[in-house]
């Protein structure tokens, strides 16, 4: 016969379903954030996968994406060639040195003349009569200075018989003085006169060709007293003539006196003028950047004519690389011409270049590349200096391969 259990105990069943019991709830509870998670990241992972595409979509389109080309190398540069004007290697005006009316002229535009040719008669009443009156003075300074002579030498006699005092002595000695003063005053006046009445005829004052008549008989000539004074003709001198260059600074250090140099003029095609370069201004110009210098070109013939443009074609005593890019790669901004190239990292550089020869669609490169440069064909006006570029590809390559093998693609 069993005894009955204790008040308050429980059965051994009631232990066994009691952790069964607790057992299943967790499960639940587990599974239920299992799904909650699951449900979360299925919504929250393909929304930052869209983030991240169109993040990358975004930079990559920023970038903007340039074709390269690669330097040709050209001929090496034995020349520079600039522009240059001609000019005469003596150019004077001709003016009046006296005043009067214009009597003849003797030679018009285009007369070669020699030093010392008379070239026009100036009619100067005036001065014709100024000189008359100044020689009369000086006539009536020499009659009173004789007389005054006279009388200080018998002034002299009679003192030394105490006849007149030394203060009468003085008084004619100084007369004397004064009068011989006025007799120099006179003749040099004179002498004035006659220097002024010699201008009555202008001489041409070397040897060269008028180039401009710009008076007429019976025209009024003022010489600048009163008025301003008017040219007469205008003559220059033409037997050598001098060109004046201004050589940029990339090329100054090879402008040394002495260096050989050829003219070419549109109106002679196909010949060539031989000049020198004779001196240079030793002083690059701040405005643009330029060496002045001067090329002497003979000229006997006279063929050649002051004004003129002119191409200067110097020699350069050691040849210099040239490179040949299109057009299509040149900015021209501020800083002078430039070029964009592409460096290892990706990306763009400018670089200041020196043209030389243009050849129309593309153009010599006469100083600023090495020849293996990335040049950037069509740069875009957005373009700055550090910015990361893309290079295009080419023929179904890569933009690895292409920025590697870009720079051979023309």
């Amino acid at each position: 016969m069993t005894e009955p259990a204790p008040l308050g105990a429980s059965s051994p069943s009631e232990h066994a379903t009691a952790p069964a019991g607790r057992g299943h709830g967790l499960l639940i509870a587990v599974i239920v954030v299992v799904i909650i998670v699951g449900v979360v990241a299925a919504g929250i992972i393909p929304r930052e996968r869209a983030k991240n595409a169109l993040r990358k979509e975004t930079y990559n389109l920023a970038i903007p994406t340039v074709a390269v080309i690669h330097p040709k190398r050209g001929a090496p540069q034995q020349e520079i060639v600039l522009p240059g004007t001609m000019q005469a290697f003596v150019d004077s005006p001709i003016y009046a040195r006296t005043d009067g009316y214009l009597k003849k002229w003797y030679h018009d535009i285009g007369s070669h003349v020699k030093s010392g040719e008379l070239l026009a008669d100036i009619e100067t009443p005036e001065v014709d009569q100024q000189l008359g009156q100044a020689r009369a003075d000086l006539d009536t300074a020499i009659a009173n200075e004789k007389l005054s002579q006279i009388t200080a030498q018998r002034f002299e006699d009679l003192k030394s018989s105490d006849s007149v005092s030394q203060q009468d002595v003085d008084n004619a000695l100084g007369d004397y003085a004064a009068k011989k003063a006025m007799v120099d005053s006179s003749q040099h006046n004179v002498e004035r006169l006659v220097q002024l009445q010699s201008f009555e005829k202008v001489y041409a004052p070397f040897d060269g060709v008028i180039t401009a008549r710009n008076t007429d008989v019976g025209y009024l000539i003022n010489s600048g007293n009163g008025g301003s004074a008017q040219e007469l003709f205008h003559m220059v001198a033409i037997n050598k003539l001098r060109v004046f260059v201004n050589v940029p600074q990339p090329d100054s250090a090879a402008a040394k006196v002495g260096l050989p140099a050829d003219l070419t003029l549109t109106q002679f095609p196909g010949r060539r003028f031989h000049g020198t370069l004779v001196r240079t201004a030793n002083s690059i110009d701040l405005a643009s950047r330029t060496l002045l210098v001067e090329v002497d070109v003979d000229n006997p013939t006279g063929e050649l004519l002051p004004g003129a443009y002119t191409q200067v074609y110097f020699k350069l005593p050691q040849p210099i690389p040239a490179y040949i890019l299109p057009v299509t790669t040149l900015i021209f901004q501020s800083p002078g011409m430039q070029i964009a190239e592409v460096d290892s990292n990706n990306h763009a550089l400018l670089q200041s270049v020196t043209i030389g020869r243009d050849y129309g669609s593309s153009v010599e490169i006469a100083s600023g590349l090495n020849g293996d440069e990335n040049v950037i064909n069509n740069p875009p006006d957005s373009l700055v200096p550090g910015e990361e570029v893309r290079i295009a590809s080419q023929q179904g390559q890569s933009p690895q391969s292409s920025s590697a093998q870009g720079g051979k693609s023309q």
